[in-house]
């Protein structure tokens, strides 16, 4: 968590001429510390090599939908290069504008003292939408061509579909899926794209909190609503069907009041679950990694092809944000080098959001958000004003002996701190980190040992 100092006033009043001279960068800004690739490369090894051996070995996945997954992946490995070579550029610039901030758990050090660049949440953002609409061409098949024609794509995210009349329309195995495919592709990334503008403007801003918690999601989720024609069904668990007297429930517009409020709580969830160096990257890598073995495995196990797809999308637009995310955890793992700011944390949340929702398990993508449920029930007091909050609600820093005594503030951070007495910043964050991933686990168990009994 960043205390962000901004440019002073008199800075802005200043004429022009000296405005657009440029300073020679002092030595903080000429470079940031090089990125953490050992790290990186341990927790890529923990967290895809399941996913990689259930790719290509464990499952038979069908080549129509195995080659556009290997082609996005190889799109997001390029991802995850470019935003290795991107990040120290846009710090340079971010410090010469002013927009950094101070790391308040270091306090009383020299680490204390290091402007850190803010915001490069942006980088992050910017690299999965170019990856996004890159893949786009190669997975817009000539089939697809023939069942759909734009009728206006002067918005450059929003594209209205219309399916022409056809003799050959649903004869072929995915024509159809295609057309809704593309339509629910270009609606995410006007949702993903509008957060992450969103995101920044607070960044840059520094918005009300009731502004960019409530209001900002929801006018970002109106894309993903406006253009989401999936079922609105529920199945009822078999322990609950004698009661209900129904197997299948259609709750009609209350399923999508469910997914607006899904889309503002993940928004928001990655965001108040921070605080310390790596923790807000490191949580949606951990998820990512999570989604992306669940979607395999649903897509292993399945015959139905619009269920596949389904997963299939989800894998599209998640193994894009895992590895930029990895790219920018180099860079963000303690100590810090750049702070990603709310322009990641909402990006990141909006996305997961989105291939929960279009993905149709956001069921299971709740498990996953375990902690961040957690967390949320922690703040809940604070956040709604019953108990006062502070502006941050970070633990104590004792700069003699580098350790965080955790507070009487709810979150997590802090509970973690008072149940196993104080630790380093990183590791705590590891704590953390290896609690997430045993949240999932418990999904996977959840998911694939009771399921027979409860659905």
């Amino acid at each position: 968590m960043a205390a962000r100092k901004r440019a002073s006033a008199d800075s802005t009043r200043e004429p022009k001429l000296q405005e657009d001279t440029q300073r020679k960068p002092t030595s903080d800004e000429s470079s940031i510390a090089p990125p953490k690739l050992g790290v990186i490369l341990k927790l890529s090894l923990f967290l895809l090599v399941p996913y990689f051996y259930l790719v290509f070995h464990h499952y038979k996945i069908d080549k129509e939908l195995k080659k556009p997954i290997l082609i996005n992946a190889a799109l997001s490995l390029a991802g995850y290069f470019i935003t290795i070579k991107l990040i120290p550029v846009a710090s340079r610039r971010s410090l010469r504008r002013n927009l950094f901030g101070k790391d308040i758990n270091k306090k009383g050090t020299p680490h204390g003292d290091v402007q850190v660049p803010e915001s490069l949440g942006v980088v992050v953002g910017t690299v999965f939408m170019v990856l996004a609409f890159f893949f786009q061409y190669f997975n817009f098949t000539a089939d697809s061509n023939e069942y759909f024609v734009p009728l206006n794509c002067a918005f450059t995210f929003t594209c209205f579909m219309v399916p022409p009349p056809h003799p050959m329309v649903g004869k072929r195995r995915f024509g159809n899926l295609q057309m809704e495919w593309l339509v629910e592709y270009y609606a995410a990334l006007a949702t993903i794209c509008f957060m992450l503008f969103l995101g920044f403007l607070d960044d840059v801003f520094d918005l009300p909190w009731r502004s960019r918690k409530l209001i900002l999601p929801s006018f970002a989720t109106l894309a993903l609503l406006m253009a989401y024609a999936g079922h609105t069904t529920i199945v009822i668990p078999k322990p609950l069907i004698p009661y209900v007297g129904l197997e299948i429930l259609d709750l009609g517009w209350i399923y999508k009041l469910y997914m607006f409020l899904l889309a503002i709580f993940c928004t928001n969830s990655i965001n108040i679950h921070a605080g310390i160096n790596g923790l807000e990257v490191g949580q949606t890598v951990v998820i990512s990694a999570a989604i992306l073995i669940h979607n395999i495995m649903q897509i292993g196990v399945s015959k139905d092809a619009e269920y596949k797809q389904a997963h299939a999308f989800s894998i599209y637009l998640v193994q894009p944000l895992l590895a930029t995310s990895l790219g920018l955890l180099s860079y963000n793992w303690y100590p810090s080098s750049v702070f990603v700011g709310d322009t990641y944390t909402y990006f990141a949340g909006m996305t997961l959001a989105v291939v929960g929702i279009l993905g149709h398990y956001s069921e299971t993508l709740l498990i996953f958000f375990a902690p961040q449920v957690l967390n949320f029930l922690l703040s809940l007091p604070q956040l709604s004003g019953y108990i006062p909050c502070p502006r941050h609600r970070l633990p104590r820093f004792d700069p003699q002996t580098g350790l965080l005594t955790g507070t009487n503030d709810g979150t997590l951070v802090n509970l973690f701190l008072r149940w196993f007495g104080r630790m380093s910043e990183k590791s705590l964050c590891i704590y953390l980190l290896v609690f997430q991933a045993i949240a999932c686990g418990f999904c996977f168990l959840l998911r694939y040992f009771l399921a027979g009994w409860y659905k």
